[in-house]
């Protein structure tokens, strides 16, 4: 018995046809997936009230950065990945230390560094010097004495009589704090990858008869 195939030029092309709009079709769900995702955890952290600043850190890259494959993944990330983090596990902070964390009160200010400002920093450019007041039934206190400016911050009062001089509070001191969990940066990732296989369906029919 002898077998002869032969094989259609025209079955060829339409399966190589079939493998590159398989091809367009998967890179461009997983750009659609990484973009949605990508808007979804800005807006969360727009939502919680974290900030445009923080909420532009999430970034997204495609691959293949041209082109298209089989292949093609989208990766999103955070380039502030420590503080979006940490709103979105809500963690116990403790201090390096092991003894206070300093929380700056509205007296303080803030730092010219960005973030939250420290005891040191804050006797530095106030040119005062923090005095701590332990308190038996609530957090203890780091308190200086001078005058509120317009804004409310502690600064030196310059008045020789001592009018308008205050002892203000300027850090409670805490062993410990709960950040609160504000963020659920899963649930979207979830959604993401589960839209995937109809995002393929659809492009890959869109590519048929679009």
């Amino acid at each position: 018995m002898k077998l002869k195939l032969d094989i259609d030029p025209y079955i060829v092309a339409m399966m190589a046809a079939e493998v590159a709009a398989g091809e367009r079709a998967l890179t461009a769900a997983m750009r659609e997936a990484g973009t949605g995702l990508k808007t979804a955890w800005r807006t969360q952290i727009t939502g919680a009230g974290l900030g445009r600043r923080l909420a532009n850190s999430i970034r997204n890259q495609n691959f293949p950065r041209s082109g298209e494959s089989l292949d093609a993944a989208a990766l999103v990330w955070s380039k502030a990945p420590v503080i979006v983090g940490a709103h979105d596990a809500g963690p116990l902070i403790r201090s390096k230390n092991g003894f206070w964390l300093a929380i700056p009160l509205a007296a303080a200010g803030k730092s010219t560094r960005g973030g939250r400002i420290t005891p040191g920093e804050w006797e530095r450019r106030r040119g005062l010097r923090l005095r701590f007041v332990y308190r038996r039934t609530g957090p203890s206190l780091l308190v200086a004495e001078g005058r509120l400016n317009t804004r409310g911050q502690a600064v030196v009062s310059r008045s020789k009589t001592g009018r308008g001089k205050v002892t203000a509070p300027i850090f409670l001191l805490v062993p410990q704090v709960k950040l609160p969990k504000r963020l659920n940066l899963d649930r979207d990732a979830e959604r993401a990858l589960d839209s995937v296989p109809g995002l393929i369906v659809a492009n890959w029919v869109e590519g048929r008869f679009g």
